[in-house]
């Protein structure tokens, strides 16, 4: 897996899975943007713009499907920590 941290925007670091072709963009608000079937190319290009979100907003929001972010698929985020509402509802459920 590649990585890319940014130091202004609105992206905090890009994620990329050559194998499965994921692109996971974490915000400064801390949430992930997950895209599926992304060339290693276009990270690559987002990787070096001068303004990554205007890359995002031009040649990835749009173009390729959603996804869910790595390590996303259990319900809890990529540290480990759960959301308070992701907590209340397995409250709620009994799980």
């Amino acid at each position: 897996m590649q990585s890319k941290t940014f130091t202004s925007g609105r992206f905090r670091r890009a994620d990329y899975d050559e194998t499965t072709q994921q692109l996971d963009l974490h915000r400064d608000d801390k949430t992930v943007l997950a895209y599926k079937q992304v060339p290693l190319e276009v990270f690559r290009r987002l990787c070096s713009a001068p303004n990554p979100t205007t890359y995002w907003e031009d040649r990835i929001a749009e173009e390729y499907p959603k996804g869910v972010a790595m390590g996303k698929s259990d319900g809890k985020g990529g540290s480990g920590e759960e959301s308070e509402a992701a907590q209340k509802l397995r409250g709620l459920f009994g799980e």
